[in-house]
């Protein structure tokens, strides 16, 4: 890890995590972190290039298909992946196919960069992604072991006690929020080496009570009925939420601070 680098380039590789679903914008647009991110090195760095290939609902077989050739081709000077999660939330998942799709991404992208860039994602507390904390565990062992083999960095994001915080999860209960997306943000910036804007992005929020018995009934019907049932039916259907989206941002081009 360098101190005080200058990168030139970034491409984001990935699902709806690096995509940015829920930190909105006010014109209907994601932001997330990968943006906060480019956003912050391209201050140190004039003429500096980004590309988001990022599309939700990807799974790892679609990232490695669509994504990464296009990635390694930009020749950028960092490259960020994060893929493999939307593969352990399905009921039937071989984690042997995911393990060795997972490796051929990082054999094509790290040759293709300066410094490939690996995360262990962030996993929300409570009951309704317990079952499935093993396999993201051991998906996060492969996670580890890449990085080891080929010289890529781990942020360990799911490690971290604030981003297992209901508080930091949207609605949805599958997305961070804004001030989620900012500490990841953090995260990556710090990992890559450049000085710390938030020497506390791991620390746990402040206590507060926890909402009524009521309260929690409501919330949880309403995540039901408007997510947890939709996200079902599209399992059963084989469809995707990203079904038909573009890229983010498609083409490494330079990058321009937006004006929200």
């Amino acid at each position: 890890m360098q101190t005080n680098p200058t990168h030139t380039s970034l491409v984001a590789v990935g699902d709806s995590f690096t995509e940015g679903m829920s930190d909105l914008l006010p014109d209907g647009t994601y932001r997330g972190w990968a943006d906060l991110l480019a956003g912050r090195m391209a201050a140190h760095s004039p003429g500096f290039r980004y590309a988001n290939l990022a599309v939700r609902g990807k799974l790892i077989g679609q990232i490695v298909a669509e994504q990464i050739d296009v990635a390694a081709a930009m020749q950028a000077d960092v490259v960020t992946l994060v893929g493999g999660l939307n593969d352990t939330l399905r009921p039937k998942c071989d984690m042997g196919r995911v393990r060795a799709l997972l490796t051929e991404a990082v054999e094509r992208l790290a040759p293709s960069c300066k410094q490939l860039v690996l995360m262990r994602s962030p996993g929300r507390q409570g009951p309704v992604l317990q079952r499935f904390r093993p396999r993201m565990e051991e998906l996060f062992e492969c996670v580890d072991a890449l990085a080891a083999q080929h010289g890529a960095l781990v942020v360990d994001l799911y490690g971290a006690p604030s981003l297992g915080d209901p508080r930091m999860w949207d609605v949805d209960r599958l997305h961070l929020t804004a001030e989620g997306h900012r500490r990841v943000a953090e995260a990556v910036w710090q990992a890559l080496g450049y000085e710390p804007e938030d020497t506390e992005w791991r620390t746990p929020l402040p206590l507060t009570l926890p909402p009524g018995w009521a309260a929690r009934r409501a919330a949880d019907v309403r995540f039901a009925r408007q997510y947890l049932l939709p996200w079902i039916a599209r399992r059963l259907t084989g469809r995707s939420s990203g079904d038909g989206l573009p890229p983010k941002r498609p083409d490494l081009r330079p990058y321009e601070r937006p004006t929200q």
